[in-house]
């Protein structure tokens, strides 16, 4: 396709038909700088601003429903994409200057539209490519040659596919959203499963098929509500000598573009930097590390004789450097005693274990008056003895036997010794763990 064709149809207004949909703009695409295109498949996308859509049509050209799909994007001014088999195009070449004539891009689908193309052998692969382009060329018949867009069948797509693709300067198109019309749907199931997904994506490439007779049923309802909900039709051409690409920023070719609140969206781009000098740093050889027995030298090895001990060598590499300690000044603080105090209970429960003197290591006044204090204070320990240590008791229980009845009655007898000896002065209270019941 030449470049004034592509141009000529791309007419922004609809003479006569003010509520046609119309073509909006030209997209003039370099297929060498994004060989892979369609967020059904790739990262990349055609870089299109928000409630544009590039309408794409397969398996052509039909006469019984493809000369109809033209006639209905005449009817709106509006302006697609054909890619057709080359088997098509042979049995029937005036519809593959149908489409060139009325303005529409001429891209290939292959020559015989194999079923999972992904599985045939690379020779295979590399025929169906070339005979497509050179049916659609000859059918064409004015010496030049199909876009160069190219359209996997059935999508199945495959590296070897997209390799030889690009070898031939080819974009390989996915699609951003599909319509389901080769599948036995209605046509308002294909008409509501177009603008459910439009709806979703907001813009992208759609993909139908022009020898469908449901697409030509629903394709007239499609374009009247794009017009509608304020859609607008993008026409996509490749970049020629003659015409440039269209000036775009690479992000705008992403699937998923960064939002303009992300700060990395406006950093600016990294450049290339090359290095002056590649020098290598020298290494230490393996005879250097002295811990390996491998590598000692002769007189280490006469020592070994000997039954001497080896001296370690000096390593080769330079000793660390002994690290001043930190001056007062930059010493951290040491924390205060107040960061380790209990608070409430606990608090309580830890002076509790702590031992104290007894009041009774006070002077007493009399041995009758310490003795009547001292019972008091011994089964207070008790007391809490046994409320703290209940796998203590459990265990002297174990230990007695037959003898628990002795032991409760050696309970008077052990508060009393305790006693005994909180009534000495300078002593500490005896601290006994004793059960009661």
């Amino acid at each position: 396709m030449t470049a004034p064709a592509a141009l000529a149809g791309s007419a922004a207004d609809c003479p006569g038909r003010p509520d046609a949909l119309g073509t909006s703009r030209t997209l003039v695409v370099d297929p060498r700088e994004h060989p892979r295109i369609g967020v059904m498949q790739y990262a990349e996308t055609l870089p299109l601003a928000d409630g544009e859509v590039v309408l794409t049509f397969d398996d052509g050209p039909l006469p019984k429903y493809s000369n109809r799909i033209l006639e209905i994007l005449a009817s709106h001014c509006v302006k697609a994409t054909f890619f057709l088999v080359g088997r098509q195009a042979q049995a029937n070449p005036e519809g593959v200057r149908k489409v060139r004539d009325a303005g529409h891009t001429v891209a290939t689908h292959t020559q015989n539209h194999p079923g999972g193309m992904h599985l045939l052998p690379i020779e295979r692969i590399q025929q169906e490519i070339d005979e497509g382009i050179a049916s659609v060329s000859a059918a064409l018949g004015d010496g030049t040659a199909p876009a160069p867009f190219f359209r996997v069948p059935g999508l199945a797509r495959a590296e070897g596919i997209e390799q030889y693709a690009a070898l031939k300067g080819a974009q390989v198109w996915s699609a951003d959203f599909p319509a389901d019309d080769w599948r036995p749907v209605s046509s308002s199931r294909v008409y509501e499963l177009a603008m459910q997904r439009l709806e979703a994506k907001g813009k992208g490439i759609l993909l139908l098929h022009d020898i469908q007779a449901r697409t030509v049923a629903a394709l007239p309802k499609i374009l009247q509500e794009m017009k509608a909900r304020g859609y607008r039709i993008v026409h996509v051409v490749p970049a020629t000598t003659e015409l440039a690409a269209t000036p775009t920023e690479p992000q705008q070719w992403r699937s998923r573009p960064l939002p303009e609140n992300v700060a990395t969206s406006h950093w600016p781009q990294v450049p290339s930097f090359f290095f002056a000098e590649s020098t290598m740093l020298p290494g230490p050889w393996l005879s250097d590390s002295y811990w390996n027995d491998e590598w000692l030298t002769s007189s280490d090895r006469a020592r070994q004789r000997t039954g001497a001990v080896p001296q370690p060598r000096q390593a080769p590499w330079p000793q660390q450097m002994p690290v001043p300690l930190l001056g007062a000044v930059n010493a951290l603080p040491v924390p205060g005693q107040s960061v380790f105090e209990f608070g409430g209970r606990p608090r309580l429960a830890a002076q509790a274990v702590t031992a104290r003197p007894s009041r009774r290591a006070e002077p007493a006044a009399s041995t009758g008056h310490a003795g009547t204090h001292a019972k008091p204070d011994a089964m207070t320990h008790a007391k809490h003895g046994a409320e703290r240590v209940p796998g203590e008791t459990s265990a002297s229980r174990r230990a007695g036997g037959g003898k628990s009845r002795a032991n409760r009655a050696d309970v008077p007898h052990a508060a009393g010794r305790a006693a005994g000896h909180a009534a000495q002065p300078g002593r500490r209270a005896l601290k006994r763990l004793v059960q009661v019941r």
